[in-house]
């Protein structure tokens, strides 16, 4: 009896298998129950990241813990390169840990870098508005070269220019007119070399001088600072002596003092009084000085007869008339 063979049984069952069997070898390649844990972490970089590809691996201090996820520009700044790193689980990415771009050998196989992250700092976690934590770059080797060779070379340019300005025409005839001055010099001091020596010999010869005469001024200023002590002792005992006089002679005013107030409430009145008959007396004299210098007969024959005022020649010629003392 011939044995019938379902053929369509057979191909679902062969497409089965191979679907199994492609499965098994993914879930494999990509560790299968013994894949670790990864962390996504974000990276900004403000250079080229030319040389970096995808799945490029990333290393903390020289060991692998992780590779380049994803690599795109930032849509708010192209001049920016985002890198998306997946990184084992437990690496101790702390907030102070960066990421430097590096390349390996003469290859030129780009990889990243991480460095940093004290035992002590914390550890690094996402911030708002991103979504997964952010690691801070440094610009790599190449970029600080690049930075220090623009900066020599700016500055070999300001250099250069400097050279050009101070090299030009006229600062060359100026400095060759300084150095015919310069060489003039030199042949005036030579043709008067004996006349320094001389000049030299006696700047000797005083220096000399004004040593002996600094020793004999050392010499001499002990008896000098004796006579300048003692005339300094005297000084001071004379003030001394000065300051009891002062001290005697304020007693002694002060007793003459008491003295001349008694004088002055017994005498003082009497003398006023004095005063006043001088003053009088003084005015008489004066008076009669005045009538001397109009009449000087007047002390010898007296004063004559008053002249009669308007009215008085009407009265009686017999009407005695009063003369005046």
């Amino acid at each position: 009896m011939e044995t019938k063979v379902n053929f369509s049984l057979v191909g679902g069952f062969v497409l089965l298998l191979g679907a199994a069997l492609i499965a098994g070898v993914l879930w494999l390649a990509s560790g299968g129950a013994w894949a670790a844990k990864q962390d996504l972490y974000l990276s900004i970089m403000e250079e080229s990241v030319a040389g970096l590809n995808l799945n490029a691996p990333v290393k903390y201090m020289g060991v692998d813990v992780g590779k380049v996820q994803d690599i795109a520009l930032d849509a708010d700044k192209p001049e920016r390169v985002r890198l998306l790193f997946a990184i084992k689980h437990g690496t101790p990415i702390r907030v102070d840990t960066v990421a430097v771009l590096k390349t390996q050998g003469l290859t030129g196989i780009a990889y990243v870098e991480l460095a940093g992250g004290l035992a002590s700092s914390a550890p690094l976690h996402a911030v708002a508005p991103e979504r997964y934590p952010l690691i801070r770059s440094k610009p790599s080797l190449s970029a600080r070269l690049e930075n220090v060779l623009t900066s020599v070379l700016a500055k070999l340019d300001s250099t250069s220019a400097s050279l050009n300005a101070l090299l030009s025409p006229q600062n060359q005839k100026a400095f060759s007119a300084t150095l015919s001055d310069i060489a003039l010099l030199s042949h005036t001091l030579a043709g008067r070399r004996d006349t320094i020596d001389d000049g030299l010999v006696s700047a000797a010869q005083t220096l000399d001088n004004s040593a002996a005469l600094s020793a004999q001024l050392r010499r001499q200023a002990g008896p000098l600072m004796q006579r300048l002590d003692n005339a300094a002792v005297a000084v001071e005992k004379m003030g001394l002596e000065t300051a009891q006089a002062s001290s005697s002679a304020g007693r002694t005013v002060a007793d003459v003092g008491g003295d001349l107030k008694r004088f002055s409430a017994v005498a003082l009145p009497e003398l006023q009084r004095l005063m006043s008959e001088l003053s009088v007396l003084a005015a008489s004299l004066r008076r009669l000085s005045e009538q001397a210098e109009r009449n000087p007969g007047a002390l010898i024959l007296g004063q004559g007869a008053v002249p009669d005022g308007p009215g008085e020649a009407l009265e009686p010629i017999n009407k005695p008339r009063k003369e005046e003392p």
